[in-house]
């Protein structure tokens, strides 16, 4: 996959592609080998499905033999008309650097775009990927292409995590920035202002897209198995503490089995589909609940 761009990259940042790719595509080549094409995947022009009319669509399109039949108004619908287009918002900052296992929630939050992106393609709908902390760093215009996927993986390489989190405003440019009715898909820990992000989450609910979150977390922030006194250093000017975690450890998982209960049931009432995994979650799981909306969605 990085044939090709030798030219323009040093060897440290191939290599980073290069371990990039091979996590995502060992994910996405198991999960794939037992999977059947989707009717509503693919770019061919074979019509598949009717759909009611809604004032604003094209009339050329109505069926008017349904007409005849139903007195109602349906349009065709095609093959091409119900590709998705795919948007991976992939939260680079400071805080995404913590980790405890074989991978930061970064390198796991990368992994999972690439993964969703080769997938994405695969079934030959487009995918974008936006990278960001107080602003969108980078932003992968929505593709189709066989060969999108070396830009979107040059592209997730080349950043490490800094920076705080301004999630209101990177979900507001992100909805400016789409023309077209999309699934956005958010990879964050979610370490950021909640009213903010809700704002910015309704925002693009309300320009239509749907929208997933892939709440992305390290084993102890869930678990907070930590033994002896240790100092703890915020990440986003979180300041220091030096304790006994053993004596707090009650105390904080009831505290982030409440920020978790809130999260889930104000994406539950937005409509806003949730899913929390920890770094150490086979990716498989992630990919297979998003091929499980991807279905329902095409079945409305």
């Amino acid at each position: 996959m990085t044939h090709g761009l030798e030219r323009f990259l040093q060897p440290d940042e191939i290599a980073k592609i290069s371990r990039l790719e091979l996590r995502a595509r060992k994910v996405v080549e198991g999960f794939v080998s037992g999977l059947h094409r989707s009717p509503y995947f693919g770019q061919s022009i074979e019509f598949v499905q009717h759909r009611e009319y809604v004032p604003g669509d094209d009339t050329r399109r109505i069926d008017w033999k349904v007409w005849s039949r139903t007195d109602r108004y349906y349009l065709k619908q095609f093959e091409e008309d119900t590709n998705v287009r795919v948007v991976l918002l992939v939260d680079g900052s400071e805080s995404m650097q913590f980790g405890t296992g074989s991978l930061t929630k970064f390198e796991y939050a990368q992994t999972v775009a690439a993964a969703l992106a080769m997938l994405v393609l695969k079934q030959n709908d487009s995918v974008g990927v936006g990278l960001f902390d107080s602003q969108i760093r980078s932003m992968i215009p929505s593709s189709s292409r066989h060969n999108h996927l070396s830009t979107i993986l040059q592209g997730l390489s080349a950043e490490t995590a800094g920076g705080k989190t301004d999630m209101i405003g990177v979900l507001r440019r992100a909805a400016e920035a789409m023309s077209h009715r999309s699934i956005v898909i958010l990879i964050s820990d979610l370490m950021c202002d909640r009213e903010q992000l809700f704002k910015g989450l309704q925002l693009l609910r309300q320009r239509k897209h749907e929208v997933l979150i892939v709440h992305t977390m390290d084993d102890q922030e869930l678990d907070f198995d930590y033994a002896g006194t240790l100092r703890f250093e915020g990440l986003e000017d979180g300041g220091k503490l030096t304790c006994d975690p053993a004596a707090l450890r009650e105390g904080y998982l009831n505290a982030v089995e409440k920020f978790l209960e809130i999260i889930r049931r104000r994406c539950a009432g937005s409509v806003i589909d949730y899913k929390l995994v920890r770094t150490s979650d086979h990716l498989d799981a992630v990919l297979s609940h998003l091929m499980n909306f991807r279905i329902g969605m095409t079945g409305k």
